[in-house]
């Protein structure tokens, strides 16, 4: 296990250590740190002339123990530890006032900088609502994508699109996204050339490249262009002209529904696809002005179902 190379950070460990496996022996410390037996012993040593009640017990059970007294140290987490602390909270039910997600803001005020701005860029990107069919990515991971994407660094990952059935992609990996219990990677792919939305979950090998670093896209906001990929992609592609201003559009279709873009100062696109027309046409009813279902005849046919059946329910 490799640590901090620092006396310092090293002595810390030790303590550390000691703590969470009371009985641990000199030799089973070096081993934990990549040092001699004799080295760590200097390491208990100095923790011992600052004070810290270290015990030796002797025999063949004995090893190192905490004795009275101790007052306990600042909370230490490494990466993976603090975002594994994210990720219980983020997949867990949440409210609007929720006391576990203030205290979560507490502890990460008090991380270390760098596990600090790994674990709240997780943390700021996410919508709620757990989707209980969601898998828990590898904690490892997600901690080596979320370190690399706040220190802009380009990575080889090995992404697995079915069982049996993997590749390395090259990419640059602009934000990991929780989405309703989902995680998602946000990123550049440098062999198609494109924006890519990955699982997380599929993820599973991560390598930063040497040398090669990125910027990310100015004014990018992760979780809207997540949204408005997963709303793409699908078997029926679809068109909506909206006789309404992109701003009137905005507040009646959410982001997840597709991407919206101005065709003039008084209309609206929504370009999405669906691989249920009459859930979408029924989700369009929304939308408070005259819009048009163009594309996908599908989706054309089941907006037109769709208004037969609230004419004849309306009796006109």
């Amino acid at each position: 296990m490799a640590y901090d190379v620092s006396p310092t950070a090293r002595t810390l460990t030790v303590l550390e250590l000691i703590q969470n496996s009371p009985g641990v022996t000199a030799e089973q410390l070096g081993d934990k740190l990549g040092v001699s037996e004799r080295a760590a012993r200097r390491y208990v040593a100095i923790l011992r002339e600052a004070d810290v009640p270290i015990e030796s017990v002797r025999g063949p059970y004995g090893g190192y123990r905490v004795g009275r007294g101790l007052r306990l140290p600042p909370l230490m987490f490494s990466t993976t530890e603090a975002l594994g602390l994210v990720m219980a909270v983020l997949e867990g039910p949440r409210g609007a006032d929720d006391p576990v997600d203030d205290a979560l803001g507490k502890i990460i005020r008090v991380l270390p900088e760098p596990i600090a701005r790994a674990t709240d860029a997780v943390r700021r990107v996410s919508a709620r609502g757990p989707d209980p069919g969601a898998r828990t990515p590898d904690p490892s991971v997600t901690a080596q994508l979320v370190a690399h994407s706040t220190n802009q660094r380009r990575v080889l990952l090995d992404y697995e699109r079915c069982p049996g059935e993997s590749w390395t992609m090259d990419v640059d990996p602009w934000a990991v996204v929780v989405r309703r219990g989902r995680w998602y990677l946000l990123c550049w792919s440098h062999s198609k050339s494109a924006e890519r939305v990955l699982r997380v979950d599929k993820v599973r090998r991560v390598e930063p490249s040497p040398d090669k670093t990125f910027t990310p896209p100015a004014n990018l906001d992760p979780l809207a262009a997540v949204e408005e990929h997963l709303a793409l992609g699908w078997k029926y592609k679809i068109e909506v002209v909206i006789d309404a201003p992109l701003a009137d559009a905005a507040c009646w279709i959410p982001r997840s529904m597709g991407r919206m873009e101005p065709i003039d100062a008084e209309h609206t696109r929504l370009l999405a696809s669906t691989d249920e027309p009459d859930w979408y046409a029924a989700q369009l009813t929304a939308i408070r002005a005259p819009y048009r279902i163009l594309g996908s005849p599908e989706v054309q046919e089941a907006g037109r179902e769709l208004g037969r059946r609230l004419l004849a329910a309306s009796g006109l």
